[in-house]
């Protein structure tokens, strides 16, 4: 593990104090029917690493930010979606998961009936939260701010569907590494640079030279993601995982340890997280939390 891991575990601890506050609020303040509302609530509260809001939140840290409620709602909103995306990728129609964050999967504790509306409301939940007035305590809401948080959201959002597709078809075939590259840039990395845009325009102006580099970031950082997690499926185990580990490898998927061999998707994550490092160079000392997080995505274990 990089030395730097333990200084990230104090930005990891308090986002996570954070995200699981308001999820918790925001939850509550829908009116669900049983079982849907305990299959919601084992879909998004049981834990994981909330890597999203996380980075939804170093990004805020870039200036004095005075849109902090329109930040606390898009990781809300990133996380359920996410969540979404999570309750239908274990569905037996998809990777026929029975483990998630060292728990059941939703299908596995509530029924395939039950996960899939888990899933869907979760979608339509996440923009009642971006357009809600939630967190705001009598500050007047930013529309634009707003409109362009939902276009980002759902742009993205489409993005990894369109990914898990694509993932689907290329099981059991011989792949090249940019087909690779583009299913993983939408599967994984469009929701992880969502995180990050969301939050840059509560600071910036689509022009300003930020948002580009912080577009470059996200990009980086989503796809060494990805990677980081192929790698992972092969050298960790289930009990820290969390979920099923060798999975790809027994559905036969299109991984960058079987295209590339674990060594070379080792240093391929490496250069990833080198040119993540170089983008927020632009930023300074400023970026430091930001940092601190791709530091810990390369060294995770899980």
């Amino acid at each position: 593990m990089s030395a730097t891991t333990p200084v990230f575990a104090d930005v990891l601890k308090s986002a996570q104090q954070k995200i699981q506050q308001d999820l918790t609020t925001a939850l509550d303040a829908f009116g669900l029917p049983e079982p849907l509302k305990g299959a919601v609530h084992h879909a998004v509260m049981l834990g994981g690493k909330r890597v999203r809001p996380a980075l939804c939140y170093a990004t805020a840290t870039l200036q004095p930010n005075p849109n902090m409620a329109a930040v606390r709602r898009a990781a809300v909103a990133v996380e359920l979606i996410h969540c979404y995306s999570l309750v239908h990728d274990d569905l037996p129609s998809m990777d026929n998961d029975s483990l998630r964050r060292g728990q059941p999967t939703c299908h596995i504790a509530f029924g395939e009936s039950t996960a899939l509306l888990a899933g869907d409301v979760l979608q339509s939940m996440a923009y009642e939260v971006l357009s809600s007035r939630l967190f705001d305590q009598g500050i007047a809401v930013d529309q634009q701010i707003m409109f362009k948080q939902i276009q980002i959201l759902a742009t993205s959002s489409s993005k990894m569907v369109c990914g898990q597709v694509l993932d689907l078809e290329s099981e059991g075939k011989q792949i090249d590494q940019e087909m690779l590259e583009n299913i993983h840039r939408n599967k994984t990395g469009a929701l992880i640079q969502a995180a990050i845009m969301m939050s840059a325009v509560t600071l910036f102006k689509g022009t300003d030279v930020s948002i580009s580099k912080l577009r470059q970031f996200g990009q980086a950082i989503g796809l060494a993601f990805q990677v980081q997690d192929d790698i992972l499926d092969i050298t960790a185990d289930t009990s820290v995982l969390g979920k099923t580990a060798g999975k790809d490898m027994q559905v036969e998927k299109s991984t960058y340890p079987a295209l590339l061999g674990l060594t070379q998707a080792q240093e391929y994550a490496q250069q990833l997280h080198d040119q993540a490092i170089e983008a927020l160079s632009y930023f300074g000392d400023d970026a430091k939390q930001l940092l601190d997080i791709t530091q810990f995505l390369l060294a995770r274990n899980h």
